[in-house]
């Protein structure tokens, strides 16, 4: 046999230029495109462990090429073959904007990336709803269960992780932040400025993080010895999730109020609403009255004046709760009796712009 028809023989069959008009595209018409095994093109697209082993190069490829040819993996085969369904139920008061907003953002990033569908269930802080949006999820097969500021109680045999979360439930692990650093950060903040009458905006009677804040809040007042007066403190009264709540607490609080040189806000959708009301009263933001907020929502830098606030790392902690919910689910497939993380503490950070300053002379005396 010559050496020419030795090399011949040697050499690959040509690779694919593309699908023939009309022709499905396959896992297996992938992999022939690519010169690949269809076993590495399963691993990359369908995000196993064991991809981490194969070469970044390789992996951007497959995806590109499952890019180029619109290439979805087949989930139902895939559940059907593995009797998983890959699918995260998250439980939300509303989807709105603010806190649920940039917490969703965070765990949709992370599901996606990692090849999850993911349900939405809203409650709107109703006590049947609570109760129901855990068994509707279940009974769509979900394997973990993400609750964002939703009371909880449920002793469920799948992960759960509660953002905002406070209780002791067994099988929950809790997402939250540290609010005594948080009522440290405004406080101190306030305190260095010379501001010593402060009024407060406390959260809604249902919201998971109201009470922990307030006593957060308290503490750190005592220890700057700050009395905190009842005719300045006033409560968000409803799960309107407009700026008008802020805005109609304050209205109704500055008849009664006494003279006071600033306003800690439960968050940045109230502090906006009070500055407002404040406004109509002739006063000023910050020069009569400095107002900080709480959880730095993407308008709080472009209000006039942009707003201080205690920032809340909340698209972070959508990562992170989805992050624990993925890992907890992939121990109990390995190990059930797998131990978890009953708490997990982010911190706070205070972002300091226009709407706050230094109390005046005549106020500071």
């Amino acid at each position: 046999m010559s050496a020419q028809k030795k090399t011949k023989r040697l050499k690959k069959a040509p690779l694919p230029a593309g699908p023939k008009p009309g022709q499905k595209i396959s896992l297996k018409f992938l992999a022939d495109y690519l010169g690949f095994s269809p076993a590495t093109v399963s691993l990359v697209m369908n995000r196993s462990e064991v991809a981490e082993s194969i070469p970044k190069t390789t992996q951007d490829q497959i995806f590109a090429a499952a890019e180029k040819f619109n290439y979805r993996p087949n989930f139902l085969a895939r559940s059907l073959r593995t009797q998983r369904t890959f699918t995260i139920g998250v439980i939300v008061p509303e989807v709105s904007e603010g806190y649920e907003t940039l917490v969703m953002s965070g765990i949709e990033e992370l599901l996606l990336r990692e090849g999850y569908f993911y349900f939405v269930a809203s409650h709107h802080h109703r006590a049947d709803l609570i109760d129901e949006c855990p068994n509707l999820l279940l009974a769509r097969s979900v394997e973990g269960l993400i609750a964002i500021d939703t009371p909880w109680h449920h002793d469920l045999a799948i992960p759960v992780v509660a953002v905002s979360g406070h209780g002791r439930v067994r099988g929950v692990t809790n997402i939250v932040l540290d609010h005594n650093l948080a009522a440290d950060l405004a406080l101190d903040h306030l305190y260095k400025l010379g501001h010593r009458r402060i009024a407060f905006i406390k959260g809604q009677e249902f919201s998971s993080d109201t009470d922990v804040r307030w006593e957060a809040i308290v503490r750190a007042a005592c220890r700057l010895g700050l009395t905190i007066s009842e005719k300045l403190t006033t409560q968000l009264d409803s799960g309107v999730t407009t700026s008008d709540l802020g805005y109609q607490v304050v209205r109704r609080m500055l008849p009664k109020a006494e003279p006071f040189t600033a306003l800690f806000a439960f968050n940045d959708i109230a502090a906006i609403g009070a500055i407002r009301a404040l406004r109509e009263k002739g006063l000023q933001v910050p020069e009569d009255v400095s107002v900080v907020g709480f959880d730095d929502i993407h308008s709080a830098a472009f209000q006039n004046p942009a707003l201080t606030t205690v920032r809340q790392p909340l698209r972070k902690m959508g990562t992170i709760a989805a992050e624990t919910v993925l890992r907890r689910i992939a121990r109990s497939h390995s190990d059930s009796s797998a131990d978890h993380p009953r708490e997990i503490v982010v911190e706070p950070e205070l972002v300091v712009r226009e709407s706050t300053c230094k109390v005046g002379r005549a106020e500071s005396a």
